[in-house]
């Protein structure tokens, strides 16, 4: 993983370039989350329309700018620079030295081995821009893809959680942990 010094970019890997986002990503982000596999993974964290997309995108250029949580980023293939994603980490409530990573990649580019390689480099980044302890990951029960990339890269199962406000289906969340 290579580190940059340029204002754009904040880190990149063999395949992708992670950067704070663009007013130009708002309908571009919008796209991705329209999509059936994500919002079945994540229907709370769907846009509603592309208006919602742009205030969550000024949102998150605020808190990448002040460099606090939560930090969500842009995910773009270092070949074409199409936008492909994005990850981010949020606070972990109640414990500021603890976050949780969550990551989208848009169906194209799904199985190509982008999301663990995404996955591994933020954590990475995070444990090195932030004062944190542990970062975990949780995936809604079901989305065996999501929960084979934190194993992928580095996480270690540690139990399920039910009950969370963010569980879409109330049917509990698997946890995985690192560091």
């Amino acid at each position: 993983m290579e580190y940059l010094k340029e204002m754009e970019y904040l880190f990149e890997t063999e395949h992708l370039k992670i950067r704070r986002f663009e007013l130009e990503d708002v309908e571009r982000l919008y796209e991705i989350h329209l999509d059936e596999e994500v919002k079945q993974w994540f229907p709370n964290e769907c846009y509603a329309d592309v208006q919602e997309t742009r205030e969550a995108v000024e949102f998150y250029r605020d808190c990448v700018n002040g460099r606090h949580l939560p930090y969500v980023l842009a995910v773009e293939l270092r070949e074409t620079g199409e936008l492909a994603g994005d990850t981010g980490v949020s606070e972990v409530e109640g414990n500021s030295r603890e976050v949780e990573i969550g990551y989208v990649m848009c169906r194209k580019y799904r199985g190509n081995g982008y999301a663990t390689e995404l996955i591994k480099a933020m954590s990475a980044f995070i444990a090195e821009t932030f004062e944190t302890d542990t970062i975990y990951g949780r995936v809604v029960h079901g989305n065996t893809a999501s929960a084979r990339v934190l194993e992928k890269s580095g996480y270690e199962f540690v139990g399920e959680e039910f009950g969370a406000e963010d569980d879409p289906y109330g049917n509990g969340m698997l946890v995985y942990k690192k560091g």
